[in-house]
């Protein structure tokens, strides 16, 4: 280590000791007003529960990125660390690009700042220790054991900053027979069972249409952290987080793993049907689709005087939803040529008050053109520095307490390295200089 490297690495720990480490100081909870306002204005200004807590992410591709988006937009300050030239691997991920930025990446990184080390020099990984020792939290998803050659892992990084919250994602879990295996989303999902109930009754498996046991993973992840800052509150110390693809989507399986543990049964694919509720499925309209949702008795009744099938809750096969079930192809057959008769359009005017879950199924472009899409704040837009304008899906949750509104756009490769170094670390501008030109970092000539 360079004399200039250990006296600010020796500094670093210092004032982290002192108590330069962020704490979680709001101890109570915070009182929402008697009237519950959803205006995005209401409270722009208020802060959010994670201001105050600094993410380290050394995550790449989704489930990391994900999660630690979702800590940013709670209002975390998140230092994303990429390598320089390539960055994180779904910024190659295209079509579609806008200018030279992958959509991909751009969808599950705003709120952060991006740092560009190369962690296969002493001197990257040097930096990285030295940040993890001012950081609250620590994510990243690289194979198990990986980073402890590094002098990266949980073990070294916890001697250093007792009360870091380390939280590790991989595709199968930091220990056993698969533990070296890497993770990717379709194959954990296939793994998982997840792929063996999709797709269409008798058909092939399907993979989901949206990576949904990475984000699931991400969730998790986000979940978890959440819940370690709570008791490092209470502790005083971190934690080491082990959130994994596989255990993430075999818990998601829910009642489908639970039919098999307590009654054998073996799952299967129903499309869009329900192996347990008829009717409970997609029906193809005159000019679409959409999706009835019949979960007792009184809906099916209900169902019936919408399509003008009164008789059909007279017949003794079809009295209760067992029954239903046991003679679902004879009943799905006369709904469904009854369904072909008219617009999807009419269909929601007829079951508009009915108390029937119904709702068709939208392209993409039609969910953007949802009201109530457009009302719940579901399309975010960011002024990019190379992109222009860009929108991305919003957050899925509001408070009453804080606004989401104003994001920051996904960064460029290494747009913060040196306000990083400079302002988080404080480093000189000869040592930034020296690591510039070392190669160890790298700043986008963007910014």
């Amino acid at each position: 280590m360079s004399g200039s490297f250990r006296a600010l690495h020796s500094d670093v720990r210092a004032r982290y000791r002192s108590g330069f480490g962020t704490l979680l100081q709001r101890s109570q909870a915070l009182r929402c007003p008697g009237s519950r306002q959803w205006n995005s204005d209401t409270n722009a200004g208020a802060a959010r529960p994670l201001e105050g807590v600094r993410v380290l992410d050394l995550t790449r591709v989704l489930a990391g990125p994900f999660a630690t988006m979702i800590l940013g937009d709670l209002g975390a300050e998140v230092i994303k660390v990429e390598r320089p030239g390539g960055g994180d691997d779904t910024r190659t991920w295209g079509p579609p690009f806008v200018a030279s930025e992958s959509v991909y990446f751009l969808s599950v990184n705003r709120n952060k700042k991006s740092i560009a080390v190369d962690l296969k020099q002493p001197r990257g990984a040097e930096l990285v220790q030295q940040l993890a020792g001012v950081c609250d939290v620590l994510v990243e998803n690289f194979l198990p054991g990986k980073l402890g050659q590094m002098s990266l892992g949980y073990a070294e990084l916890s001697r250093l900053n007792p009360r870091l919250i380390y939280c590790s994602v991989s595709g199968y879990g930091q220990t056993g027979p698969r533990a070296q295996t890497p993770g990717y989303d379709s194959i954990a999902s296939a793994v998982s069972g997840m792929m063996h109930v999709t797709g269409p009754e008798d058909g092939e498996p399907v993979r989901p249409g949206v990576a949904m046991t990475d984000l699931a993973t991400g969730l998790y992840a986000h979940g978890a952290i959440m819940a370690a800052l709570l008791q490092r509150h209470k502790t005083g110390r971190g934690v080491h987080i082990d959130c994994n693809l596989l255990s993430s989507q075999v818990s998601c399986l829910s009642h489908i793993a639970a039919n098999y543990l307590n009654a054998g049964k073996e799952a299967k694919r129903w499309g869009t049907a329900h192996e347990s509720i008829v009717p409970y499925q997609g029906f193809r309209t005159r000019d679409g689709h959409l999706v009835v949702a019949a979960g007792n008795d009184k809906q099916f009744v209900r169902v019936c005087k919408v399509l003008d099938l009164q008789d059909l809750t007279e017949d003794p096969n079809y009295r209760t939803n067992q029954l239903r079930v046991q003679n679902r192809k004879r009943l799905l057959q006369i709904l469904s040529q009854r369904f072909l008769q008219e617009n999807t359009a009419d269909w929601l005017r007829r079951f508009q008050g009915s108390g029937v879950p119904v709702g068709p199924i939208n392209s993409i472009q039609d969910v953007f053109s949802e009201p109530q899409v457009k009302h719940n704040g579901l399309i975010q837009e960011m002024e990019h520095p190379t992109a222009g304008r860009i929108a991305v899906p919003g957050p899925a949750v509001r408070f009453s307490s804080f606004s989401l509104s104003g994001p920051t756009p996904p960064p460029l490769i290494g747009q913060h390295t040196v306000q990083v170094l400079r302002d988080t670390l404080s480093y000189s501008d000869d040592v930034i200089k020296e690591l510039l030109e070392s190669r160890a970092v790298a700043q986008n000539e963007v910014s």
